[in-house]
């Protein structure tokens, strides 16, 4: 298993309401994009479905997508998330789907975790497990 750490600061953010729930509640999808940089280097896109119980906390789960580069090898990957907001941190774990790696990513496996202070930067870490390709002969 290898571990990559870095950051990644928020390009873009485009969060809508689809339903109230009252008391200040309400249910919103969240479109976001990414820059990653550290050890893993790259652009990443995100929607969060999203469900406030109030004006300062949430709960969230959605599927990112990052395309870019570990070291030399370049691909793209698919993770599930699902975290948490109180208002002044958002914390969210990260699952990388399996099979959902393309090609130098092909085979990576893993899981990972961010927090993000309110405010565009946040770091992460992701340990992983990424096979090596088959050298032809």
């Amino acid at each position: 298993m290898k571990s990559l750490q870095g950051a990644f600061e928020i390009a873009g953010w485009d969060e809508n309401a689809y339903a109230e729930l009252g008391g200040g509640g309400k249910l919103t999808e969240a479109k976001v994009t990414q820059k990653f940089t550290g050890g893993l280097m790259g652009e990443g896109t995100v929607i969060w479905l999203m469900c406030y119980v109030n004006e300062k906390y949430a709960r969230f789960v959605g599927l990112q997508r990052v395309v870019g580069a570990i070291g030399d090898r370049k691909g793209s990957l698919v993770m599930d998330t699902k975290g948490e907001f109180d208002g002044a941190v958002a914390k969210g774990r990260w699952s990388i789907i399996p099979g959902s790696g393309t090609d130098g990513f092909s085979g990576i496996e893993g899981e990972g975790h961010f927090e993000a202070p309110h405010g565009p930067t946040a770091t992460y870490q992701i340990d992983y497990t990424l096979v090596e390709p088959l050298v032809e002969r």
